[in-house]
């Protein structure tokens, strides 16, 4: 009987996803297959095994002893086993990775904590590429895009895995300095100083946001300032040089320190999407993985 269950690994494999979810409907999400064949696959693990493995209660599935049992020595065995696969493909983790994203994010975010990474992985060596366009991966030689935005998956070639991990909201930011200087209480007390402005905003713009606000008189705002990139506008800011409205990843260590502030604490009404982009089938797929981990681990302890 143990021969006959262990010759279907994949019973056990979704046994321990729905184990986990305590949910048949959660688990066939995780392995992308139906509902219905989550229930089967269960049905034929508890014959094989003669035991009971879940009572229903309600919406969620509920483990029984004999399922209990089961999980523990399901996950220790696939902890085993992916430990052993880890140790067997070092190899391929070795080598060379070209990463493309924004200006913005490879000066701001990326190449600050660089080092981090490089020191923990050593054996991994990083090309940095910034461009505010979409590259085409394959000509330019890149094996990872990190995009930013609510149309990169339109945008995105279907042959590319496009692999969502995360968002942030945009917020208006100054300069703690003139935020001492001047009092900023309401919305329409940031047109007292200079704006700074992309010369391409997309949907992130300065109009959406006094819209959002409820703020009318900006039309007739004069101080304003058009910059290429979200870094020029941000050391603008920096410096003394009025608002601009940034994504908060980007800012995020200087609003930490205290060097930026948010004295009028409204977030632009759209988010930033963050999104990796790749080809699933990549020689490189296994030191992708790995750097692609590293960076939704450091922005989610950045949170």
């Amino acid at each position: 009987m143990i021969k006959k269950i262990l010759k279907n690994i994949n019973l056990l494999h979704s046994f321990e996803c729905a184990a986990r979810h305590q949910s048949y409907s959660r688990a066939a999400a995780e392995l992308c297959i139906s509902q219905a064949a989550v229930s089967q696959q269960m049905r034929q693990l508890e014959d094989n095994l003669g035991k009971q493995l879940f009572l229903r209660k309600g919406k969620s599935m509920l483990l029984t002893q004999q399922g209990k049992t089961l999980l523990g020595a399901s996950q220790q065995a696939f902890k085993i086993i992916e430990k052993s696969i880890n140790e067997i493909t070092t190899e391929e983790i070795a080598g060379s990775l070209t990463i493309s994203s924004t200006q913005a994010f490879t000066a701001l975010w990326l190449m600050p904590k660089l080092n981090k990474f490089l020191a923990q992985y050593p054996d991994i060596q990083i090309r940095v590429m910034s461009s505010p366009h979409f590259e085409d991966l394959k000509e330019r030689h890149i094996d990872l895009a990190i995009r930013f935005g609510n149309n990169v998956q339109k945008k995105t070639d279907p042959a590319l895995s496009c692999e969502y991990f995360g968002e942030d909201p945009v917020y208006p930011v100054c300069s703690a300095e003139l935020a001492k200087t001047m009092s900023f209480k309401t919305p329409a007390d940031l047109l007292k100083t200079w704006l700074v402005s992309l010369d391409n905003p997309g949907c992130y713009d300065w109009p959406s946001w006094f819209e959002h606000s409820n703020t009318q008189c900006y039309q007739n705002h004069q101080q304003w300032t058009e910059v290429h990139s979200t870094d020029m506008a941000l050391n603008a800011v920096l410096n003394g040089h009025g608002f601009t409205l940034a994504a908060r990843y980007l800012c995020i260590e200087q609003l930490k320190s205290g060097q930026l502030v948010m004295p009028v604490n409204i977030p632009h009404p759209k988010v930033v999407k963050r999104y990796f982009v790749y080809d699933a089938n990549s020689a490189k797929i296994a030191r992708l993985k790995i750097f692609t981990h590293w960076i939704t681990a450091e922005m989610n302890f950045a949170h």
